[in-house]
């Protein structure tokens, strides 16, 4: 059924491309941005991967367009997944690999649920920027990528190559550091061989609990910054948090509940630099999978608090979930949690096109729908304005103008 389903998409998919260049998705409810006023029974028109139009009812359509009927449903930009990995090993050989299966599983992990612009925060750089090559020379549909490329740990941190392994991860060699020249080195390396950013372990999670120097962090700040590129940090405590904030990074990858209450003038601190978080919710419940959900729950309910006292002081949020690290890619988890934060739909849908758009630099071009924006766009029940985690019932994701999934249930 599955396959018969897929099958014919492909081929409806193929006879579209040989036919239109259009597509108007019309009778939706149209956020053109999350601040703008919702337009009721909205037209968008897409044409050569790109929105031409957007407006009420009697927008024209060009003849010979493709029509998605879009009643009951919302119209949004397409989202971004601020933190997702390619480490698993089904994205390994990424250069050689079969398109088809690459294909499928960037539609399970992530065009499925709406993403059509993602940052890999920790992988391999060169078979992230293959994956990246293939799917911009159109040999398989997937979203947008940017990747920090490899982590780099404060020295001693790297978890052993035998986790990796056990975790289903590719097992290759990451950058350590201990000193400031050892810090910069790295982030030359990396930045040098095509990554868009840079990602460190401020705090280690595995193994020995070490904590990167601010010293250390406030180099490679530095020569990310130099380059005009973002540092991103895995805070994982008050004392990795404090290392990253004071050491110049610019975005802490998650919340962290072993952190306790973020204070009034640590939550100042990061709004005095501008310091963005992707809160990775439904992480905390999946780390404690195995074990009874009780003992999870104050850990779960301290990311949330911390989400709640940020996203109240004004503070910048990314969506972000990390999948891929993560083997459970359902959305629904993560808007339920954000949304049990206080943020509204309205909020979340910035943390997923808005926001992440203007922090990575393509405001210009992604994050809402106007008129010479990309072409990115996903459909969603019309009900997720009132309940956020349908969010994750996706029904139509359009990536560049083209299809890439579509819900059989609508």
């Amino acid at each position: 059924m599955r396959k018969s389903y897929w099958l014919t998409l492909a081929c409806l998919l193929l006879t579209f491309r040989a036919t239109a260049a259009t597509i108007a998705l019309t009778g939706g409810t149209v956020y053109r941005s999350p601040s703008d006023p919702p337009i009721v029974r909205g037209v968008v028109i897409v044409t050569d991967g790109k929105i031409a139009a957007v407006g009420g009812p009697t927008t024209p359509i060009p003849a010979g367009s493709m029509r998605i009927d879009c009643r009951n449903s919302v119209v949004t930009a397409g989202f971004w997944n601020s933190h997702v990995h390619f480490v698993q090993q089904k994205w390994s050989n990424a250069a050689t690999s079969p398109a088809n299966e690459l294909g499928d599983e960037m539609r399970e992990m992530l065009t499925r649920y709406g993403f059509t612009s993602v940052f890999d925060v920790g992988s391999y750089l060169a078979n992230t920027l293959a994956l990246r090559r293939r799917i911009e020379a159109g040999e398989f549909a997937g979203p947008r990528i940017l990747t920090t490329g490899e982590i780099i740990f404060p020295r001693g941190g790297k978890p052993a190559d035998a986790v990796m392994g056990a975790l289903g991860f590719i097992v290759g060699p990451m950058p350590e550091v201990a000193t400031p020249e050892e810090g910069r080195a790295a982030a030359q390396r990396i930045l040098d061989g095509g990554a868009d950013a840079v990602k460190i372990y401020a705090a280690t999670w595995a193994g020995p609990h070490i904590v990167m120097p601010q010293p250390v962090v406030a180099a490679i700040a530095e020569e990310a910054h130099r380059r005009n590129k973002l540092l991103l940090a895995h805070p994982s405590d008050g004392n990795g948090m404090k290392s990253a904030i004071d050491g110049g990074a610019d975005i802490l990858v998650h919340t962290a509940p072993n952190a306790g209450r973020w204070s009034d003038d640590l939550i100042a601190a990061l709004m005095k630099k501008n310091i963005a978080v992707i809160p990775t919710l439904k992480l905390f419940k999946y780390e404690a999978r195995h074990g009874r959900q009780a003992w999870a729950k104050p850990f779960i309910d301290a990311g949330v608090d911390q989400l709640r006292a940020f996203a109240a002081a004004g503070g910048t949020v990314l969506f972000g979930t990390d999948v891929g690290y993560m083997e459970d890619y359902d959305t629904a988890d993560e808007y339920r949690l954000m949304a049990e934060a206080g943020l509204t739909f309205r909020q979340i849908l910035a943390t997923l096109t808005t926001a992440p758009a203007e922090r990575f630099g393509f405001d210009s071009s992604s994050g809402r729908i106007a008129a010479g924006y990309d072409g990115d766009l996903v459909v969603v029940p019309a009900a997720a304005v009132d309940d956020p985690a349908r969010l994750a019932n996706v029904r139509t994701t359009i990536r560049r103008g083209a299809i890439v999934f579509s819900n059989p249930a609508f």
